[in-house]
């Protein structure tokens, strides 16, 4: 399943660096508010050291990784909402996006002006928040007349009425609507709204150099991940070897990415299983909890209304006894039927018939 996430952030807080250096994208990066004007998307890998393990065990001809694809979103000033600044495409991009990773300035650069003219990571939050609330507010006061006329004709849409009510109720006391208590069935009942701030959010705190070990407030009730745009953008001009020089050098373990790409995993309940044979070594993404066939209709619909059984095992295994064959003869390979739920670092053979 592809996944999207949309960096977002006020005018020079490090967002278009932090973007070129994930991506390793050349785009443009200046001192000027507007720097982003089209969306610039990039494809990134998932760094995975099982899936390295395995090509490792049995070189394929070929290794296909997990990515995630990052959407480069142009700037946001106050009152965005009602148009100013690239308030209309900035709301028009986020909406594409399974989720949102606000980039916010911590970092200090007298020579790279602040929006507001100080640096200041709660009021730029706050920026933000209230302008997606009040983005969405408007979406759910121009969907209620049209709700509250479709209702008259059909009952089946007043349930669809009520909670878009309700949510508005939520909107206008300043909340995101993904914090108001909802079950599963009434989230669904707001989908077609597609309101910005039901999308999952990440914070990233673009951070000096020397603050990458300090401890940070959580932001709306989150962790910020830190990250200095600076250092990304170093490491991605570097060679593997070199990049992990200076990575100890700093006192890091990964580079920030890494830690960007899992929360961004946690955050939206998702995980890895694998694929492996002579011409393909390939991860995967499905969600948690999915079943079997619904990750093998992730590799190909075919596979999922087809599916007969599937063999199955561990990463861990796989890793411990070297490899498939060491695993078949140790009998930690197991046949699964449908009901099996998929678990994170399963590699994975489907058999199917059509």
């Amino acid at each position: 399943m592809a996944l999207s996430i949309g960096i977002v952030g006020l005018p020079n807080v490090g967002k278009s660096t932090l973007f070129t250096a994930l991506t390793r994208k050349g785009g443009v990066s200046a001192n000027y508010p507007f720097t982003t004007i089209d969306p610039n998307v990039g494809v990134v890998v998932v760094p995975d050291r099982r899936l390295d393990r395995i090509v490792e065990l049995a070189p394929p001809e070929r290794v296909v990784p997990a990515t995630v694809e990052f959407v480069d979103i142009a700037g946001l000033v106050k009152g965005a909402n009602q148009g100013e600044g690239l308030g209309n495409k900035f709301l028009a991009n986020i909406r594409e996006t399974n989720a949102v990773c606000e980039v916010v300035r911590y970092f200090s650069d007298p020579d790279v002006v602040h929006v507001s003219g100080e640096v200041d990571p709660d009021d730029d939050v706050e920026t933000i928040r209230t302008e997606l609330v009040l983005a969405d507010l408007a979406t759910v006061e121009r969907a209620i007349p049209r709700l509250e006329k479709e209702a008259k004709r059909d009952t089946a849409v007043e349930p669809v009425l009520a909670m878009t009510r309700r949510v508005g109720e939520w909107l206008g006391e300043g909340h995101r609507a993904g914090r108001m208590a909802m079950t599963a069935g009434e989230q669904s009942l707001l989908r077609d709204l597609h309101l910005l701030t039901m999308k999952p959010m990440l914070y990233v705190a673009n951070v000096d150099e020397d603050r990458l070990h300090d401890e940070l407030a959580p932001i709306d009730g989150v962790a910020p991940i830190k990250i200095c745009a600076k250092v990304e953008a170093d490491l991605a001009e570097l060679a593997a070897d070199e990049a992990a020089e200076y990575l100890g050098a700093i006192g890091l373990e990964e580079p920030g990415l890494n830690a960007l790409i899992r929360e961004a995993y946690r955050l939206l309940g998702l995980q890895s299983f694998f694929t492996h044979g002579p011409k393909e070594a390939r991860a995967w993404t499905v969600p948690i909890g999915a079943t079997a066939p619904e990750a093998a209709g992730v590799i190909h619909t075919d596979f999922q209304r087809g599916f007969i059984k599937a063999e199955v095992v561990s990463f861990a295994d796989y890793d411990r006894y070297g490899g498939e064959q060491g695993a078949r003869a140790a009998g930690t390979w197991r046949i699964e039927g449908k009901d099996y739920v998929v678990r994170d670092g399963d590699v994975i053979h489907f058999r199917f018939n059509v």
